[in-house]
């Protein structure tokens, strides 16, 4: 070893006690000691145990973990300082020394627990209590995406390996039958961190009668027993072996009425977990069935599944999203008191997969284009406050044939802004003029764009075609049971008598 590294090395090592003997002293109280005391032992000679489980779950988690340490009335709640806290499991903590592992104030978050009520939860926090009278530690810590922990932990350390086991199956247990989702009306959304749904949001459950829900007399019902009558009559069904979950599928043209329907559905269902899917979010379909099952009875609902049916950049591998529905649907235990309810624009994007995958569609039914007496009682509905007169109702109703229930809210928007313009009440002629401007050549495109008169497969008028391809939408709507062949149908649609004008 020549001089010159000989002289470095005594100069390091110089350096190196100079460091360590002025090395500041810790600002606070380290975490170490303090579980020593607690358990009674080095802490870093316990296991620790680590339980994962999903980010839009830590509201549940901390009710369940209050009734767990309550049991205890010397329990004890002591948090951590420093951001280092979110990058180690506990069993760093408190195997570092330093400025890591020093106590500090709990963290909280605030999170929804129903439409527009929020509450404080912990986030980041270590409980200190005895369960079944031995020590036991358990550090209850966020998802943090962006520092690489995409789920929520509990991290459990207790020098009795069987009652750690024991801890975590009442914990796991409490998840199963505790939420604050349940009962209410929610949709997931995507995570810009990880593949696993994030958050959850809260809908206010709408008030939405019966005579809200304009649909050929006898399908309303037709839905109803499907949906909501198999969970009524749930011990008849398993007393005689058969099984509770089910799938509906309300196929039809875009703006007849397939998501007002299931917005019925889920003002019908007051005791029913309804989860909403839609968009990206399809692709959480394998969370939320986990959840429907552990907060049953329950509703899935996939809007637009033709949008991701043959699109494979939805899932997570080279399996459709469609499939994964499917398999989901089927990977319920036949006891599970939960319905999907899939929504289409395009039934035969879907039509082979289902072929393919036999009895995850129990029921298929269409809901058609409003006809004439269908659109009279449209009317009636979304013009309720302008009394209109039976003549116009009428007049009306003939002039805007193959239209749908999203038309006829615009047509009725439209005439009560003519009236605000021009600063006057709303009138029988608001109502008819608006109709006329709508159903005009001029305003095909404005039609189309309100589910109008158009096929959008064909972009063809569809009182000059009854059908088309293999799969026609027909004007009676059709419900199927075991089975799925949506293509046939008989026209029972009632229209006016043809007066001498016409």
């Amino acid at each position: 070893m020549d001089e010159e590294l000989r002289t470095f090395m005594r100069s390091f090592t110089h350096l190196t006690r100079l460091a360590e003997e002025y090395q500041q002293e810790p600002k606070g109280k380290l975490l170490a000691p303090v579980l020593a005391e607690h358990l009674g032992v080095d802490p870093s000679t316990v296991a620790l145990v680590i339980e994962s489980f999903g980010s839009h779950r830590l509201a549940d988690a901390n009710i369940i973990l209050d009734g767990l340490t309550s049991r205890d009335s010397e329990a004890k709640l002591v948090g951590l300082s420093g951001q280092d806290r979110h990058h180690f499991d506990l069993g760093d903590l408190i195997g570092v020394q330093g400025n890591f592992g020093v106590l500090g104030e709990p963290s909280y978050t605030s999170l929804a627990v129903g439409p527009g009520k929020q509450r404080r939860f912990l986030s980041f926090g270590i409980h200190l209590f005895s369960y079944e009278q031995v020590p036991i530690a358990v550090l209850l810590r966020q998802a943090n995406p962006e520092y690489g922990k995409p789920e929520a932990t509990l991290e459990v350390l207790c020098v009795n390996s069987e009652l750690t086991d024991a801890f975590l199956a009442e914990f796991r247990e409490g998840l199963r039958t505790t939420s604050v989702y349940r009962g209410h009306v929610i949709s997931f959304k995507a995570s810009e961190y990880a593949e696993s749904n994030s958050g959850v949001t809260f809908h206010e459950r709408e008030a939405i009668s019966g005579e809200q829900l304009i649909l050929p007399a006898g399908l309303r019902e037709r839905i109803e027993e499907q949906v909501l009558g198999v969970g009524t009559h749930r011990e008849a069904l398993l007393a005689y072996g058969a099984h509770l979950k089910r799938g509906v599928l309300l196929y039809g043209p875009p703006g007849t009425g397939k998501t007002h329907t299931v917005r019925y559905l889920a003002s019908a269902a007051t005791e029913h977990t309804v989860i909403l899917l839609n968009g990206n979010t399809l692709s959480l379909v394998s969370q939320a069935s986990a959840m429907a099952r552990a907060l049953q009875p329950s509703i899935v609902v996939l809007e637009d599944c033709d949008l991701v049916a043959e699109d494979r950049s939805f899932g997570n591998g080279p399996q459709p999203l469609l499939f994964e529905v499917l398999d989901s649907m089927d990977g319920l235990d036949s006891d599970a008191d939960v319905s999907f309810v899939l929504t289409t624009n395009r039934v035969e994007s879907l039509e082979s997969a289902l072929v393919q995958r036999p009895g995850r569609i129990d029921l298929a039914v269409q809901i058609p284009r409003p006809d004439y007496e269908a659109r009279k009682a449209l009317l009636r509905l979304y013009g309720s406050k302008l009394e209109l007169p039976e003549e116009t109702i009428d007049s009306v109703a003939q002039k805007t044939e193959g239209t749908t229930a999203s038309f006829t809210r615009e047509l009725i928007r439209r005439a009560i802004l003519s009236a605000a313009i021009a600063g006057v009440s709303v009138s029988a002629q608001h109502v008819e003029d608006a109709a006329t401007a709508l159903m005009d050549d001029s305003e095909s495109l404005t039609r189309d764009f309100l589910g109008g008169t158009q096929d959008p497969d064909l972009g063809t008028d569809e009182s000059t075609s009854e059908e088309y391809g293999s799969f026609g939408w027909v004007s009676l709507p059709e419900t199927r049971n075991l089975g799925f062949d949506p293509g046939a149908g008989t026209s029972t649609d009632t229209e006016p008598p043809q007066t001498e004008d016409d």
